[in-house]
């Protein structure tokens, strides 16, 4: 990985690298725009909400898609559709997928409509994150739910093979494909970025696991913005890390909080999700949970919508993030196992 470091960037954001190793003080005291609206997606009645990190919205700019994890925190063994499109009304107008995932954990709609969905495999018990010719791998649908390519190989691979706990996808403009990989902190993760052509051949692989620049750990969302700019959430490493789409490091942000989630909307504005500082993740702890709001072209902040549960020890606040042409904002829970509208009063 080739490093070009925007200095002026990281300083005109508050939190360069040079602040994020010394640990820049937590952003909690933002004002809060925003109020819930509880039970906005309504599901069939002989469904409940499971565990869920991915939402996205339609090329509509209305209308969300939601990959759930069956009623439960994993789909292995169930014949649900995880995959699942609301209209603006929060009704339930398209689902699929049945038998095809175990974990759904990222999901991106592309320029044409399509979906894609990351398998990581990663959560459920230990027997159903092994399920036998499943897992680990990338699907793309068409807007009505047929397969259109599968990238990966089921079961998963590590090193030169892929993928091992994929977490998030995200197609460039161009078509170029980027996938993050690794939703494990422990040794011998993997931890980098894959591009691909808009083919779905390999055409480089992007950092590896660690701490220092030009390494990640637990790369959890990819976001762009509208210079093309790839902003990965590090989330082990409590950082935002702004990339080209060469994998040239261009700066790093810690302001933002430990980043699960990533959303950049037409206007450069970005919604950051934190589900787990506090006493979720001690090491982490002065930070609050919650989504942040500010802008993807300095870094600065202006709002904190806080997790509704203030002292979970478990997983709380939104994971995934998506904001519609309204500007209503959607988290995508898994510890709640909910989808919370966040609208402005």
């Amino acid at each position: 990985m080739r490093f070009l470091a925007v200095l002026g960037l990281a300083a005109s954001a508050g939190a360069g690298s040079l602040q994020a190793q010394s640990g820049p003080p937590p952003t909690n005291d933002l004002p809060n725009p925003y109020r819930p609206v509880e039970g906005w997606a309504k599901m069939p009645a002989s469904r409940t909400w499971g565990s869920t990190s991915a939402v996205e919205i339609d090329k509509d700019g209305t209308s969300i898609w939601v990959a759930e994890r069956c009623g439960a925190n994993s789909c292995a063994g169930s014949n649900l559709d995880p995959i699942l499109k609301f209209d603006s009304t929060g009704t339930l107008v398209r689902n699929f997928g049945a038998g095809m995932l175990l974990s759904p954990h990222g999901i991106f709609v592309d320029r044409d409509g399509n979906v894609w969905v990351t398998d990581c495999a990663c959560t459920g018990s230990a027997e159903q994150r092994q399920t036998p010719g499943k897992g680990h791998q990338v699907f793309k649908f068409s807007p009505e739910g047929k397969l259109l390519l599968t990238m990966g190989k089921a079961g998963g691979g590590r090193d030169s093979e892929y993928f091992y706990q994929p977490n998030d996808v995200l197609v460039a403009p161009n078509g170029a494909i980027f996938v993050a990989e690794g939703h494990s902190s422990a040794a011998g993760a993997n931890a980098r970025i894959l591009k691909f052509s808009k083919d779905g051949r390999l055409l480089k692989v992007i950092g590896s696991r660690g701490t220092a620049r030009g390494e990640l750990d637990q790369p959890h969302a990819l976001a762009m913005d509208s210079q093309g700019r790839l902003f990965v959430g590090d989330r082990s490493n409590n950082r935002i890390v702004i990339l080209d789409q060469e994998g040239n490091f261009l700066a790093e942000w810690s302001q933002f909080s430990r980043p699960s989630g990533i959303y950049i909307d037409k206007n450069d504005i970005i919604y950051v999700t934190d589900s787990e500082s506090g006493g979720v993740s001690p090491g982490h702890g002065n930070w609050k949970r919650g989504i942040r709001i500010g802008s993807a072209k300095d870094g600065r902040l202006w709002a904190l919508i806080p997790d509704p549960v203030e002292n979970a020890t478990n997983t709380s606040a939104a994971e995934g993030v998506a904001v519609d042409a309204r500007g209503n904002i959607y988290g995508a829970e898994v510890g709640p196992r909910t989808l919370r509208r966040y609208v402005k009063p």
